[in-house]
């Protein structure tokens, strides 16, 4: 027995904002915004929990799960909704799950710490057999909607996945990281805004990516022409595009969510698996490559077996 994600499912706010109403309040553009970032619309106005729950309940109804079959809940998120109780607890009294819950905070590498850990749980005696692991982020509270650095690039939404027991699916390779020297690029302070540098931020990430996925691969066993989909953190389309060109995976097995999203830290990745699911592409077999990079500074990959 292995382990498999079994269903997918997400949530996006329905407030919708444009580059052209952006622009609006700032010195931007439509253009302007599409090619630094690829982005031309993002959602706005969500709540954390009750995206983690519509997300969540989507991805058990995918995978023909109920409540009680829901052994642990895993939340992956950076803006909860409190202090504390734990933003995990609330969408696990919304579901009406009994399992146990936390939080896991590694900012947009989120979904790639939860899902290694989340593996690792569920692989050791007495683990679940079932487990939701949800990435919930609103990004929008946290973003300064009057610097044009950072207001053209946030947005809100929520992905999960249900991970189960079964014969097919395996988690391949993996690779986790972390430079706390460089958590001064990209921050937001309690009661504060999202502060970024980003050239810098770019510059490094796109060297942590590269270096991560090499490694994920190394411990896989396999080579970047054995991957068949690739689900980069939608941060940034020219962040996709250098560190694919690195790699050495063509733009082609990517799948994309950002132009209509924006960077929704933790939830990115798992939209753009939903994405890839639409697109047909997750079939028994293929060989998907995750990887995403955070404030922290933090990074991630997963190399798993569909």
């Amino acid at each position: 027995m292995t382990i498999r994600i079994a269903g997918i499912g997400t949530n996006l706010p329905e407030k919708v904002v444009t580059n052209d109403d952006l622009a609006q309040s700032i010195d931007t553009n439509d253009d302007w915004i599409r090619e630094r970032a690829g982005i031309r619309e993002r959602r706005v106005g969500g709540i954390t929990s009750e995206m983690a729950v519509a997300a969540c309940r989507e991805a058990m109804a995918q995978a023909g799960a109920g409540p009680d079959d829901i052994g642990l809940l895993v939340l992956c998120t950076t803006s909860p909704d409190q202090t504390f109780p734990a933003t995990s607890a609330v969408v696990q009294a919304g579901l009406g799950l009994s399992c146990g819950a936390f939080d896991v905070n590694a900012v947009c590498a989120g979904f790639l710490y939860g899902y290694v850990t989340a593996y690792g749980l569920m692989c050791v005696p007495g683990g679940p057999e079932k487990l939701l692991l949800c990435g919930s982020d609103a990004m929008a509270s946290l973003t300064d909607w009057t610097d044009r650095g950072t207001a053209i690039l946030f947005g809100d939404g929520a992905g999960a996945v249900v991970l189960e027991r079964h014969v097919e699916g395996e988690l391949l390779g993996w690779d986790l990281g972390a430079d706390g020297s460089l958590g001064s690029i990209l921050y937001c302070d309690h009661g504060g805004f999202i502060k970024m540098e980003g050239r810098e931020v770019f510059r490094k990430a796109v060297r942590a990516v590269v270096g991560s996925v090499d490694k994920a691969l190394v411990n896989a066993g396999i080579q970047a022409s054995d991957v068949d989909v690739f689900l980069p953190h939608q941060a940034n389309i020219r962040i996709i595009e250098a560190v694919a060109s690195r790699v050495g995976i063509p733009m082609e097995k990517t799948h994309n969510v950002i132009a209509h999203t924006g960077n929704t830290s933790s939830a990115s990745i798992p939209l753009a698996m939903a994405q890839a699911q639409a697109d047909g592409v997750l079939e028994p077999g293929a060989i998907v490559c995750m990887t995403g990079f955070g404030g922290g500074m933090a990074w991630g990959t997963a190399v798993v077996r569909w």
